[in-house]
């Protein structure tokens, strides 16, 4: 897998992720809260699957030379 989530993409999935965990911990929100889970994962990985079906990537260029 090459990663396709960079930067500021990755720190606002793994914010957001434990905000919903989170609320959903203290009973604020719903099981849907759970949800969370997924943007957290993706932003540790690195890698997001529906990125990769479009070919999409917010990771930076690296120039060669």
């Amino acid at each position: 897998m090459k990663s396709n989530v960079g930067g500021i993409d990755r720190i606002l999935r793994i914010v957001l992720g434990l905000v919903l965990i989170g609320l959903t911990l203290s009973g604020n929100i719903g099981v849907w809260g759970w949800l969370g889970i997924v943007p957290l994962a993706t932003g540790l990985i690195g890698w997001c699957p529906p990125y990769a079906l479009f070919g999409w990537s917010t990771c930076s260029m690296k120039k060669s030379g």
